[in-house]
C-alpha cells in the first residue's frame, strides 16, 4: 500500500495574502494528514522511523545490504555502485537486483525498529543494534546490539515485539 498526497504548486505573486493563507493552512493540513495516514499503516513504521546510520558516512546499518539477511541469509556488505537513497537514508546493496527489491518494498527489507534493538526498545530505550547480530522473524529483519538481547528476543519474540511495539513511539521522539 502506497501513500501519496498531491500538492499543487501556486505562485504567491499572484495571489492575494488573503488567499495564500487558506492555501498554505490546507496544504499543511494535508502533509499532517498524509503523515498520520503513512505511520498508521502497517509496515510503514520502518519506512518513517530515524534508521541506524553510521555517523561518520550516514550510510544505513553500517553499509550492509538489508535485502542479503533474506536472499543470503547472512549480513553481506554492500557496494558503493548500488546506492539508493530511501526516507533521506543511503543504503547499500551487492547488487541490482537487491537494490530493486529494496526499491520495491522497503517496508518488508529494512530492519525494524529502524534497526534499533527492539529489547532495548521494549524497555524504553534507545540502543542502534549491530547489523552482525541479526535474527528474521515473522519475516521481517531484526537488529540486536549484542548476543544477550539477541537471546532474549528468540527466547520470547512476540512478548518482545509487542512489548517494543508499544513503547516506540515515546523511544523514537527521544532520538536525535
Amino acid at each position: 500500500m502506497t501513500a501519496k498526497v498531491r500538492f499543487e504548486a501556486s505562485s504567491a505573486i499572484t495571489m492575494s495574502a488573503a488567499r495564500q493563507k487558506p492555501r498554505r493552512l490546507r496544504t499543511a493540513l494535508a502533509l499532517a494528514a498524509a503523515m498520520v495516514a503513512a505511520t498508521s499503516i502497517p509496515g510503514w513504521s520502518a519506512l518513517v522511523s530515524p534508521i541506524v546510520t553510521d555517523p561518520q558516512t550516514g550510510i544505513a546499518i553500517g553499509g550492509f545490504d538489508p535485502v542479503a539477511y533474506f536472499t543470503d541469509a547472512t549480513p553481506e556488505l554492500g557496494r558503493e555502485d548500488t546506492e539508493y537513497v530511501f526516507s533521506g537514508t543511503t543504503w547499500r546493496f551487492r547488487n541490482e537486483g537487491n537494490r530493486a527489491a529494496f526499491a520495491d518494498q522497503p517496508d518488508v527489507y529494512a530492519p525494524q525498529f529502524g534497526g534499533y534493538d527492539p529489547v532495548a526498545i521494549a524497555r524504553g530505550t534507545s540502543v542502534a543494534g549491530h547489523p552482525l547480530v541479526w535474527l528474521i522473524s515473522g519475516e521481517r529483519l531484526y537488529l540486536f546490539y549484542d548476543a544477550k538481547a539477541q537471546a532474549e528476543f528468540i527466547a520470547a519474540p512476540q512478548r518482545v515485539i509487542d512489548a517494543a511495539e508499544r513503547r516506540w513511539t515515546d523511544v523514537r521522539r527521544q532520538l536525535p
